[in-house]
């Protein structure tokens, strides 16, 4: 015996008799004609099991060499995040393909079934192929038709996240393999989860989440087994059975529920009654209009995108791919009622007939006393001007600033008094009003770097005498204000007023001027400060998610906690001030009947900004009006903007726009 009889066994060394033996008998001895070219039976039977041989080696060898690939495909891992309003309504969806993994779990089983019956009510026995579907399919493919039906929901799985759409004979024996191999490793109800939610449904959507909020606009744990019948019958094609498209859809559509709904009848998941209760076909709302990032969508996008970088786990990267769920803190009413008071008030600028109108911007967001950013404005639409204005932080916010001095001058305030003594300061406590007082330090008056003694101007060049620092804040009087940022200390003023959440990198020049506001915090960050006011003194930083999911499931988003920046009565003793500025001072154009507001116009003596700022409630509201030159960013004069004259406050405006929005809302606390 030689080395290859050896090698071969017993098997193989009776298969290679034999095949000499067919082959030495060939043509066949003994025969003339034709006959000695015909096989005898024993060719005839030899040659087929010879050929059975190569093809279940083959076969064997193809299964063996195919292995489960151990990264899906990138298009299958690939979904969108879906950005919810406070109110968990549907905000926005990013992302590349219109897909939301849910657990199998929150799928009714009902819903679930409805599948198996339509595509593989076989599923939980069979093996993860068909063989007689793979023929069919097999021979479909040969003669050219369609293909559909040939196919197990494992192999339709593994045709979604592993492999093409291509309809090749390789490619099938290839989703075969991988989908017996993968039957094996996985659970059922682990194929199915997978399945569910990576299957095309038509309307652009993938999963079978985003196909009940596309076609009934519900959670598909609201779906029936009525409308699950539906949605079932589109994985047979979208494109001929969504009745949106055409008549003939419809029809289609119908023919397919009815036969489904049946179906589960016959496997025992409905029984007759049960399915004689569905009579009616549950029609699908109609395609809905993708309004996308425009308007204040991607600004509140872009914000609720940001906070979840910064404060939570999530790589950016793997965040770019999808799957999340972002419950934001917006209330959609606000961001309705503050866009449209902006835009009425916008109505007054005319371009073409004032230079002055030109590049006016607006800026403007709300902020709850516990930190939640309930709207902003952050432009005229997102995707006509990406930057947001209500988080810019290049315009000085005037005199807006003067309550954060105060409440910083009532808890670390000294005042000199003129017999050398320092006492505590108070609301009480007096100050002279009168226009173009000198500022004091403990030395004597405050002489700046050119030699000359610093003079404070009031608005309108008012003077008001003695007052108290509490009616300087109602009648806001720059005089007092300036003064009490020297006896505070410009440098403790600014570490105070960080604390209520201004940002160093914001912060203005240390100079007497800085109490009367030559910083530049955003809309955000001044309406989060006020916030300490009505919040008894405590200040919560601004957050814009409340609850962040993946596939569902929770992940986990940082949640900014109070923090303590002055007593309760400080706190009080501003809210006082400011609430009699609105009912009978400097801020009345904010008043409104019946209402209670709080707050305070902010201006810059250049006349670059306005501003007003207010609450209502728990709800601080911060809005800014500004002029930016578009070639270098510098802040321009406001003067004679929509043609007011060079005397009205540049504060009117936003003054304005607070009254208008905040007696749209004021229902909403």
């Amino acid at each position: 015996m030689g080395p290859l009889g050896r090698r071969l066994g017993p098997v193989g060394r009776w298969l290679l008799r034999v095949g000499r033996r067919l082959a030495w008998e060939y043509p066949r001895p003994g025969r003339v004609g034709w006959r000695r070219w015909m096989p005898s039976w024993r060719q005839w039977l030899g040659g087929a099991a010879y050929l059975i041989i190569a093809l279940v080696a083959t076969t064997g060898i193809a299964f063996a060499m195919t292995d489960i690939p151990k990264n899906l495909n990138t298009f299958a891992t690939q979904q969108v995040n879906v950005y919810y309003w406070a109110d968990g309504t549907e905000m926005a969806r990013t992302g590349p393909v219109d897909r939301q993994a849910v657990p199998l779990g929150q799928i009714p089983k009902p819903v679930q079934w409805d599948i198996l019956a339509a595509e593989n009510e076989t599923f939980y026995s069979d093996d993860g192929v068909s063989p007689r579907g793979m023929m069919r399919a097999v021979y479909e493919m040969i003669k050219g038709g369609d293909t559909q039906g040939g196919s197990t929901i494992t192999q339709q799985y593994v045709k979604n996240v592993y492999l093409n759409q291509q309809q090749t004979v390789t490619r099938k024996l290839t989703e075969a393999f991988i989908a017996i191999k993968l039957d094996s490793k996985l659970s059922k109800d682990q194929i199915l989860d997978g399945y569910l939610n990576t299957s095309w449904f038509g309307r652009g959507t993938y999963g079978i989440e985003r196909a009940a909020r596309a076609y009934y606009g519900v959670d598909v744990s609201q779906l029936n087994v009525s409308q699950g019948a539906f949605l079932a019958s589109l994985l047979k094609g979208a494109g001929m059975y969504d009745p949106a498209i055409s008549p003939d859809n419809q029809q289609r559509a119908v023919t397919r529920w009815k036969w489904i709904l049946d179906r589960m009848v016959v496997i025992h998941q409905l029984t007759p009654a049960q399915r004689a209760q569905y009579t009616t076909f549950p029609e699908p709302i109609q395609p809905r209009l993708q309004g996308g990032l425009t308007g204040q969508t991607g600004y509140l996008v872009d914000l609720a995108t940001q906070y979840v970088t910064a404060h939570s786990s999530v790589d950016p990267r793997l965040f770019d791919l999808g799957g999340y769920q972002i419950y934001t803190t917006f209330q959609k009413r606000r961001v309705t009622a503050l866009a449209a008071s902006v835009k009425a008030a916008s109505k007054g600028l005319d371009p073409a007939k004032r230079p002055a109108d030109k590049d006016v911007s607006f800026g403007a967001a709300t902020v709850a006393a516990d930190g939640r950013i309930l709207a902003v404005y952050g432009g005229p639409d997102y995707v006509k001007q990406g930057f947001d204005d209500a988080n810019t932080a290049t315009v000085p916010v005037g005199t807006a600033f003067t309550p954060l001095v105060y409440a910083a001058g009532l808890t670390d305030g000294v005042q000199l008094q003129p017999g050398g003594s320092r006492t505590p300061v108070s609301g009480t406590s007096v100050y002279d009003g009168d226009n173009k007082m000198p500022v004091q330090t403990p030395e004597g008056p405050y002489w700046n770097k050119d030699g000359q003694l610093v003079k404070i101007n009031n608005d309108g060049g008012r003077s008001f005498g003695k007052v108290t620092l509490h009616q300087a804040v109602v009648d806001s009087i720059n005089g007092p204000m300036a003064q009490l940022g020297m006896d505070v200390g410009l440098t403790q003023l600014r570490g105070t007023v960080e604390k209520f959440g201004l940002l160093p990198a914001s912060m203005g020049e240390p100079v007497p001027v800085f109490p009367l506001g030559n910083s530049t915090p955003s809309a955000i960050r001044m309406a989060d400060a006020y916030g300490a006011f009505p919040g008894e003194g405590r200040h919560v930083e601004p957050y814009s998610v409340s609850r962040l999911l993946f596939s569902g499931h929770d992940v986990g988003v940082d949640r900014p906690q109070p923090v303590q920046v002055m007593t309760a009565d400080v706190a009080h003793e501003v809210d006082s001030a400011l609430t009699e500025s609105v009912a009978s001072g400097a801020a009345q154009g904010a008043r409104l009947p019946g209402v209670e507001v709080a707050g305070k116009a902010g201006t810059m003596l250049d006349a670059t900004s306005g501003w007003f700022i207010g609450y209502t409630g728990q709800s601080v509201t911060a809005v800014t009006m500004f002029h930016a030159d578009p070639n270098n960013g510098l802040m321009l004069p406001l003067t004679g903007v929509m043609g007011a004259p060079a005397a009205q406050p540049t504060s009117t405006v936003p003054t304005r726009i607070f009254a208008r929005y905040t007696r749209a809302t004021a229902s909403l606390g």
